[in-house]
């Protein structure tokens, strides 16, 4: 079996008071950028967003008593949708990093995520230090830590970003790049997707824990990290990460 590139976060959560937290029934909008299976994308059978990202959310609303709508809302203006009220948070797969903690709350990290590169299956014996060394392009979807990745890799001159991932994907099949970064929770899905055409032939680069995403100062973070505890405590969590992945 290949080596799985998420792990479930390691982080100790502070226990809760004697009562649960107890949202009231509350309905939650969450906005979510439902192209990036297994985190979020639509049934194209049923058209409902499903997901790990959909699940771990609704088990933390489960214990918590809220219910959560889901919003398809494409990653290049998300952030700026919830601060500007659209939803009440963000479920996906979004990094938790020093910059974004600046102008929003994050929850406790659920996963711990790390990226891959996805290549052409004709060039899957290309290593980290032939991107490094040959000039090699790498592309990764805009304003996401794949392509601050990307850039540490291969430098900015070599690294084209993309509005979308699937622009992206559609450059390496087209060969006007040479690798893809991805986030490994993602990795397996793409390479079912596209096989016989594009493969995960270097894994492991940079691991980031990943969060639910709030406004500065929502009083919710602490309900929803109350709820994350629960569920990591009931085992719930951990039968989501086998659910997904297989393991766990």
């Amino acid at each position: 079996m290949k080596k799985l590139m998420i792990a479930l976060a390691v982080a100790v959560l502070a226990s809760g008071g004697a009562s649960a937290a107890d949202l009231g029934g509350k309905l939650l909008k969450v906005g979510s950028d439902t192209t990036s299976p297994p985190m979020e994308s639509v049934d194209p059978a049923t058209g409902q967003i499903v997901g790990f990202d959909i699940d771990v959310v609704n088990a933390i609303c489960a214990k918590i008593n809220c219910q959560a709508e889901f919003v398809t809302t494409g990653w290049d203006g998300i952030f700026a949708a919830l601060d500007q009220g659209n939803f009440d948070l963000v479920a996906s797969g979004v990094s938790i990093t020093e910059e974004r903690k600046k102008a929003m709350d994050f929850s406790d990290p659920y996963i711990v995520n790390s990226q891959a590169v996805l290549m052409r299956v004709e060039d899957q014996g290309v290593s980290l230090e032939d991107f490094k060394s040959k000039g090699k392009k790498l592309s990764a979807q805009a304003n996401t830590t794949d392509a601050q990745v990307a850039e540490g890799v291969v430098g900015k001159e070599n690294v084209v970003a993309y509005d979308s991932f699937s622009a992206a994907i559609i450059a390496l099949k087209n060969k006007d790049v040479d690798g893809v970064v991805i986030n490994g929770a993602n990795a397996a899905a793409y390479e079912r997707e596209f096989v016989g055409e594009l493969v995960v032939a270097i894994r492991d680069l940079e691991s980031d824990p990943l969060g639910l995403v709030f406004r500065k100062g929502d009083a919710n973070v602490a309900a929803f990290n109350e709820g994350l505890k629960m569920i990591r405590d009931d085992g719930t969590l951990d039968q989501l990460v086998n659910k997904y992945w297989g393991v766990k």
